[in-house]
């Protein structure tokens, strides 16, 4: 195995921080929402049928581990993945579920 498999403790423990981030369903369905097309609040309550207070406890986890960012449209507040890794991240898990 070459050098870089080592991974400095930071880099780890933040790898750790953002895989709980996704590690509940309603974060990982909000995340493949977001694949799909940005969504507010309420596009997101709709698709999901998950209440709107709980909705956005759970952006405010993404958010706050940096998987998406939510961007003001007038009345209502946007929300975006920020990249694509960590989509891939949960539809890889999904995919191995579903073959379990």
């Amino acid at each position: 195995m070459g050098p870089s498999v080592h991974r400095s403790g930071r880099t780890l423990v933040a790898a750790g921080d953002l895989l709980r981030a996704l590690a509940a369903p309603v974060r990982i369905a909000i995340v493949l929402e977001l694949r799909v097309a940005d969504r507010c609040v309420h596009e997101l309550v709709d698709a999901l049928g998950v209440a709107q207070p709980l909705i956005s406890q759970h952006l405010r986890v993404l958010k706050s581990a940096g998987v998406v960012r939510g961007e003001r449209h007038g009345r209502e507040v946007v929300y975006r993945l920020v990249d694509e890794h960590l989509s891939h991240i949960v539809v890889d898990a999904v995919a191995h579920a579903e073959e379990g």
